[in-house]
């Protein structure tokens, strides 16, 4: 199956100056350095992390809403463009975004169906009519009543405002949803229900989704690949159950063991990371984790290592790992 979004060697980069003074020379900071990986139609890619590793800039980067320092970005074959023409604005209606605050998201001015709507009225597709019957034909596909179709954003709880978020987004029939942290400003028993709807309605419209998330165990219910980003750059990536039961990067072995679980013995003691993760600005050489990593060898410290293969659709980055998914000498 050929992929519907190619990301490739993807990288961005921005100029800082610390402290605010003029005569401080600008630094680079480095949000996404090389990254690469496809989602598939009708398929999810979870991409991982802790806050600030370069989540969210990968998915602007994906939507062309920034433009990249380097690498490219592939959509149905064609190139996504970072200048907002003609040829933006078709790919875009192809990919729409899911964002991690609904009511910052929608316009209170305005009520829900509308909203819904609108992406209709950009497009002039069909008569008004016609647009606000698909709107409501589409809010009752995600589980709201009509009695809240005419509603305002205020008026809505969070979990039926992230509802009207996905008719939306999905209104214009797209390929692929970036979710940016979808559910993490929901109750978690709200979240369990935006899950199972994201879920249902992958099935029945055959979207593919880039679900980017903290939050590990959400992330395990949708995806049907995994990748873990540190610091810019994919450290691990493979099949969910796979990854979890046998991560193999040391960094995803330490965010597997904070996962709660009621069933982990004295033997599976949490993997406990010291200080905190490098500035993006001042990288240090050879592996970016190697500061924080409990079996960081002499390699580390000056050669970034590479993202291999280990075999049964697994890959990572660590000089301790060998394609064939053994250890490597010290």
């Amino acid at each position: 199956m050929s992929a519907l979004l190619e990301v490739r060697d993807l990288e961005r980069r921005f100029s800082v100056r610390g402290s605010g003074l003029p005569w401080r020379r600008p630094s680079t900071l480095h949000a996404v350095g090389g990254v690469s990986f496809d989602v598939e139609p009708g398929r999810t890619l979870g991409l991982v992390g802790e806050s600030g590793c370069g989540k969210s800039t990968t998915a602007r980067l994906v939507l062309g809403l920034m433009a990249p320092t380097a690498g490219s970005v592939r959509f149905e074959g064609v190139d996504v463009p970072s200048e907002r023409g003609a040829r933006w604005r078709a790919l875009r209606r192809r990919m729409q975004m899911v964002y991690q605050d609904p009511l910052g998201a929608l316009d209170r001015r305005l009520p829900v169906d509308a909203q819904v709507a609108e992406p209709l009225d950009i497009a002039a597709d069909g008569r008004p009519a016609e647009r606000i019957g698909r709107a409501h034909e589409l809010m009752a596909a995600v589980g709201l009543t009509p009695n809240l179709f005419a509603r305002y954003p205020h008026e809505l709880s969070g979990g039926q405002r992230q509802r009207v978020v996905l008719a939306r987004a999905l209104i214009v029939r797209p390929a692929l949803l970036v979710c940016d942290e979808p559910v993490s400003a929901l109750d978690v028993s709200i979240q369990a229900q935006v899950v199972n709807l994201l879920r249902d309605l992958q099935s029945r419209f055959g979207v593919a989704y880039l679900f980017i998330s903290h939050d590990l165990k959400v992330v395990r219910q949708v995806s049907d690949e995994v990748a873990v980003m540190y610091l810019g750059r994919i450290v691990e990536q493979g099949p969910p159950d796979d990854l979890f039961h046998r991560p193999q990067h040391p960094y995803t072995q330490a965010l597997v063991s904070a996962i709660p679980s009621p069933w982990r013995g004295a033997a599976d003691a949490r993997v406990m990371l010291e200080g905190d993760p490098p500035s993006p600005s001042a990288l240090p050489d050879g592996c970016a984790f190697h500061p924080r990593c409990p079996v960081a060898m002499p390699a580390c410290r000056v050669e970034r290592p590479a993202l291999v293969d280990l075999g049964a659709g697994r890959r990572a980055a660590c000089h301790r790992l060998v394609p064939s998914g053994g250890t490597a000498p010290c």
